[in-house]
């Protein structure tokens, strides 16, 4: 009965693992044990590198993002879990349960990224331990120590390095391919169909409102793939310090305040919205 109550909204019902059996009451018991030492030594991890100097080095850097990763991944399932098992309500909203997909999914994603960095820094230690400190942060600064930004970025740092960095420009490149090419490239095809798709509509009126929505996305994506491989993946050699900043500045700071307005000024659905949001607020007063 409580289902069919709870299945009657727009709600999910998340089934769970466990029933009230004392054996599942014995195996939730020692799930929620697992997740407090996973928190407590994920915990003290990060906090030992973050405070011990003799443990700032790429290798304990990296594994500090893995604690912290790890933290933040099983903070995203477990209390959830916990929380319906203990109050008898298994629902989850739809917007919870899309929130929960994204930081799942983002951090797994992230983790698969790190652990690669993490062995390519294990490559670059155990085959190549003289050339190791050109392939990490670990370079040597003969001069000045003003970085021309106002925020530490890898550019900046390579432009202050009077060691050979090629390696490490190289390996900011091929990120970049990974990172940035591979996603726009993905956004480019994904576009041309829409615009195929969109010239061949009958109605005048859907294809400008299919226009009107993808020109917004098309904004957003332009600013920030121009800025972010204007920044990365030109040589130390062409930089000009006032450029990286002000564009540094754009993507950092215009972009993040322009992207919640272009979609809504933009956006019919998200006007209305706010007009009836606004709307409440005044009669409220």
């Amino acid at each position: 009965m409580e289902w069919e109550n709870q299945t009657a909204s727009s709600d999910f019902i998340l089934m769970g693992i466990f029933s009230h059996t004392p054996t599942h009451i014995f195996l939730f018991s020692l799930v929620l044990g697992i997740f407090t030492v996973a928190l407590l030594a994920n915990t003290v991890m990060v906090l030992l590198i973050y405070l011990d100097r003799r443990l700032h080095t790429p290798m304990y850097f990296l594994l500090s993002q893995l604690s912290l990763m790890d933290l933040m991944l099983i903070c995203t399932t477990v209390p959830k879990m916990a929380c319906n098992y203990l109050s008898g309500r298994k629902s989850i909203s739809v917007a919870g349960c899309e929130t929960q997909i994204f930081f799942y999914v983002s951090l797994l994603g992230a983790e698969c990224f790190l652990l690669a960095v993490m062995a390519y820094d294990r490559y670059a230690a155990i085959c190549y331990p003289l050339q190791y400190p050109t392939a990490t942060l670990s370079f040597s600064y003969c001069g000045s120590r003003e970085i021309p930004q106002f925020f530490c970025d890898v550019p900046a740092l390579l432009h202050l390095s009077c060691t050979d960095t090629s390696t490490f420009e190289t390996l900011i490149f091929i990120c970049c391919v990974v990172m940035l090419l591979f996603p726009l490239s993905l956004i480019i095809i994904s576009y041309t169909r829409v615009i195929t798709t969109v010239i061949r509509m009958s109605s005048g009126e859907g294809r400008h409102k299919a226009f009107t929505t993808c020109s917004s996305h098309l904004v957003v994506v332009g600013m920030y793939y121009g800025a972010a491989m204007f920044i990365y993946m030109r040589p130390t050699s062409n930089r000009s310090p006032a450029q990286d900043k002000m564009v540094s500045a754009f993507y950092t700071i215009l972009t993040p305040m322009l992207n919640p307005l272009i979609y809504s000024l933009r956006n019919k659905d998200v006007a209305k919205a706010s007009s009836k949001v606004l709307g409440k607020g005044k009669s409220r007063e």
